[in-house]
């Protein structure tokens, strides 16, 4: 497909309820089809593609922006009837529809956009051809993105949970060794203050002390705690002791959805069994979601595309009297996967020794920390496509 010339170009604006489409011939510009709406279900989809049925299918090529989340059911159904269907970043419409003179939105019009956005006749495209491929990632996509939200909302629910704690028991933390385990967690929820715990019967305490199974057992005892809650500088605030209880709800209720969603993605992972997870300190997690924001490999020509696309590519500052040497990444793309990538960069480096010395160089070089890293995940950004374009299992001893 690549290279190949569509020459009946089909624009179509996405909205909630109904879309909007037209149809024009590429050679001359001439609108086959004037701006015409069809609803957004099965009627719908049928009048749309019977108002296709004068063309050659494989001369059709239909324009979707890539953008929100209501053209996915249009997007599955034109596939499944094997229409060559482009996904068009929203950006470039925007430009388009501003060179034309547009300023504010407006569906019709819209329709003609896309349709010319299609036929430019820029080396570098702005839409790329979709296939029905497509969506084998997607619920392993919205598995992964919702991971990521969830660790948003535990990181909000426990520093909440913190500013509790400061108040009401200012000296907790300092009596254990880590945060959030069994005993910690179950202090809170039945007590939820210093004052509580002065006051509580030592064998109440003691009983949240019991671990069932082969759970680590902690030094600290009830007896210890009972007396330096007694010391506490802590105030007595029934409102706090509330909050404590209901975060502590909110935060074991994501730690049993993340447990969940886990499960879910390593078994999508064992059936895809992508060549990255070679690659030590890629979990089953990190993995997939790597996977799922790339994408279709096919559609980055080179590992410099997909740098871009992951918005870890340095912005470029040149001209023909000044050229920056040390610029931020761009951050454009997907921020998920950026996000993945500079989360597992740290244990990729750990477990293995190109990469290790790789950010020890940038370092020497005087790259700072954050830099360094951002040198090693574009490394492991041109490996990853390495391996998915080849299909090849990673091998350290190839690496420079």
């Amino acid at each position: 497909m690549k290279g190949r010339v569509f020459m009946i170009l089909v624009g179509i604006d996405i909205g909630k309820n109904s879309h909007y489409f037209c149809v024009i011939n590429r050679e001359d510009g001439e609108v086959l089809v004037d701006p015409t709406s069809f609803k957004n279900d099965q009627k719908g989809f049928g009048l749309f593609i019977q108002a296709l049925q004068p063309f050659d299918k494989t001369s059709i090529l239909i324009g979707i922006e890539d953008t929100g989340h209501y053209h996915f059911a249009l997007l599955r159904y034109l596939l499944s009837k094997e229409f060559n269907v482009a996904l068009i970043n929203p950006v470039a419409t925007d430009m388009t529809r501003k060179m034309q003179g547009g300023i504010s939105k407006n569906d019709k019009l819209d329709t003609l956009t896309i349709c010319d956005v299609l036929s430019s006749s820029n080396r570098k495209k702005s839409y790329r051809i979709t296939k029905i491929d497509t969506f084998d990632y997607y619920e392993q996509r919205q598995l992964t993105r919702h991971h990521h939200n969830l660790k948003e909302e535990l990181n909000v629910y426990t520093n909440r949970l913190q500013k509790c704690i400061d108040l009401v028991f200012p000296e907790f933390n300092s009596l254990f060794k880590s945060k959030y385990g069994t005993v910690y967690m179950k202090l809170l929820k039945t007590f939820g203050s210093a004052d509580k715990i002065a006051h509580a019967d030592i064998r109440s305490i003691r009983k949240c002390f019991e671990i069932q199974g082969r759970g680590k057992r902690i030094s600290l005892t009830a007896e210890q705690l009972k007396a330096a809650a007694k010391e506490s500088v802590g105030i007595a605030s029934l409102a706090d002791e509330i909050q404590i209880r209901h975060l502590i709800g909110q935060i074991e209720l994501i730690h049993a959805q993340l447990d969940e969603i886990d499960k879910k993605i390593e078994e999508f992972s064992c059936m895809t069994n992508s060549p990255i997870l070679s690659i030590p300190g890629i979990s089953h997690f990190s993995g997939t979601s790597i996977l799922v924001e790339i994408g279709d490999i096919g559609n980055y020509p080179k590992a410099s595309k997909l740098t871009k696309f992951a918005g870890v590519a340095p912005y470029e500052h040149e001209s023909s009297q000044y050229r920056a040497e040390h610029t931020a990444i761009t951050k454009k793309g997907s921020k998920y996967l950026r996000k993945t990538l500079y989360q597992i960069i740290v244990p990729v480096i750990q477990h293995n020794e190109v990469f290790k010395r790789y950010y020890q160089l940038k370092r020497r070089q005087g790259k700072s920390h954050r830099c360094a890293q951002g040198h090693c995940v574009r490394k492991l950004l041109r490996v990853i496509y390495h391996l998915l374009t080849t299909n090849q299992q990673f091998d350290p001893a190839l690496l420079r």
